[in-house]
């Protein structure tokens, strides 16, 4: 599974092999990444789909030295369980 950054429409985005798409919004908000929101369609739940999406759209912050905030519950719960992401949330 391969996270694209949709960037016309401000997302990332994972295409399913039935061709639904998940998805994890973001804005910019002074110089930080902001998380909006992750959804992820019946068809991937279970699966892994949202933490690999989540997983390689904080990589990619990481990877461009950019701090995020995160608004969405999903990616909260994502970093608590992996603490190895807790310093890129901007204070």
């Amino acid at each position: 599974m391969q996270a694209v950054n949709n960037k016309r429409a401000f997302q990332y985005e994972i295409h399913l092999p039935d061709g639904e798409i998940a998805t994890l919004e973001y804005r910019w908000l002074k110089g930080n990444m902001v998380l909006m929101r992750t959804l992820v369609p019946a068809s991937g739940r279970g699966k892994g789909v949202g933490s690999a999406l989540v997983r390689q759209v904080l990589d990619a912050a990481r990877a461009a030295n950019l701090k995020v905030v995160v608004y969405c519950g999903f990616v909260n719960q994502f970093i608590e369980r992996h603490p190895e992401y807790a310093d890129m949330k901007a204070v």
